[in-house]
Order: C-alpha cells, then sequence, then structure tokens
C-alpha cells in the first residue's frame, strides 16, 4: 500500500449540462397510449464541460474546466497550472509519481518531453 500513497492520480471526465427548454418525446405504437415506458426526456440545448483533475492518498488537487477539446498544447497547460501546484501543496516536495491514462494529449511527444524536462515520474499505464 505504501507505494501507492506516493502517485498523483489525475484524469478528465466529460459531464453533460441539461439547459433550455425540456419537453418530452413519446415513441409507441397505439397498443402502448399513456405507458410510462414510451416516454423520453427531450433537451432541445444540451452541453458538456470537460473537467480534468488529481487526487491522491494525501488529499485532493485542483480542478480545472477546459475549453473546447483538448489537444497536447492544452494538456500541458493544465499540468503547468494545475497538476504542479497540487503536487507542490501535497507532497511537499516528496518525491511522487504522476499518473495519467494513454490519451492522444498524454502520450504526444511534446507531453513527454515537457514531463521529463519537468523531472516528473510518469506511472506506466498499460493501453
Amino acid at each position: 500500500i505504501t507505494p501507492w500513497k506516493r502517485v498523483l492520480w489525475s484524469d478528465e471526465s466529460v459531464f453533460q449540462v441539461f439547459f433550455g427548454r425540456n419537453g418530452h418525446r413519446v415513441l409507441r405504437t397505439k397498443e402502448e397510449k399513456d405507458h410510462p415506458d414510451c416516454y423520453q426526456q427531450q433537451v432541445q440545448k444540451p452541453g458538456s464541460v470537460m473537467v480534468w483533475g488529481c487526487v491522491s492518498a494525501l488529499g485532493k488537487g485542483n480542478l480545472h474546466f477546459c475549453d473546447g477539446t483538448i489537444n497536447a498544447e492544452k494538456y500541458i497547460e493544465i499540468l503547468e497550472h494545475n497538476m504542479l501546484p497540487s503536487r507542490r501543496h501535497l507532497f511537499q516536495g516528496r518525491p511522487c509519481i504522476f499518473q495519467q491514462d494513454n490519451a492522444k494529449p498524454h502520450s504526444a511527444h511534446i507531453t513527454k518531453s515537457w514531463l521529463r524536462r519537468k523531472r516528473i515520474w510518469v506511472l506506466d499505464w498499460p493501453a
């Protein structure tokens, strides 16, 4: 268990945001009239937001709301402004290992190069 306490876990997730005029859509046959399973909620203007965050056994790190899609350049900015401060706060100079999955922005050459320059150890993560 002790080695896992040194890991700073991170990931992104997309959340659906529903706003606007809500209505109901009915998909049924004549025999199914007024059956509740045939009604489906419909939202006219669904939206979404991507959120990046990190956590360790020592506590939670920053949460970042992302604008648009994430490429390697944007991901590096997220790491610079959110992961590094979280790492300093949580581990206070003690060594740690950064965990990320193999999403394209994470595995891009410029991201790997940035992580090496910053001397950040990255946990190997299977595809």
